[in-house]
């Protein structure tokens, strides 16, 4: 009768083995809790920072305080070398970042503050009005020279 029920060696190892795993593998579950869903995070109203260059340009949607929301620049959006720099660019790239910021804040209302002397100025703003995007205010912030650059060291003779 003892060859009629073996019991081979190895199912008793595996259970031991297991019966060790087991515990090992609750500790390490018990300790991660469950994630909880992030709140979505209401902002109707906010600033655009758009950073208009000759060779990229880039669009910066805020809320008031200044925290940033979204970006997008016209190199992220695929454009490369001078292409970066034309006006359908930016346009590109203020749609994409208008779509993230009205999809994710539900952003409505906006103070546009531009700087920057590139091409891509007009066409960033022509986005928003597109977008259902209220534009309240638009600032002009490029830094402008005051004083100039020092003078040369007079020539010596």
């Amino acid at each position: 009768m003892a060859e009629d029920t073996p019991t081979p060696p190895e199912e008793t190892e595996t259970t031991a083995a297991t019966a060790v795993a087991e515990p090992a593998a609750d500790a390490a579950a018990k300790p991660a809790a469950p994630k909880r869903k992030k709140a979505k995070r209401n902002v109707p109203a906010g600033q655009v920072h758009v950073l208009a260059t000759f060779n990229n340009t880039i669009v910066t949607f805020t809320d008031n305080s200044g925290n940033v929301l979204t970006t997008c620049s016209a190199g992220a959006c695929g454009f490369r070398g001078s292409k970066k720099g034309t006006a359908y660019a930016a346009q590109v790239a203020a749609e994409r970042a208008a779509q993230a910021a009205k999809q994710q804040y539900g952003f409505s209302k906006a103070d546009v503050f531009i700087k920057g002397i590139g091409l891509g100025r007009d066409a960033a703003v022509r986005v928003l009005n597109g977008m259902d995007i209220g534009v309240e205010n638009i600032k002009d912030v490029t830094g402008v020279p005051h004083g100039g650059v020092r003078p040369r060291k007079a020539r010596r003779i």
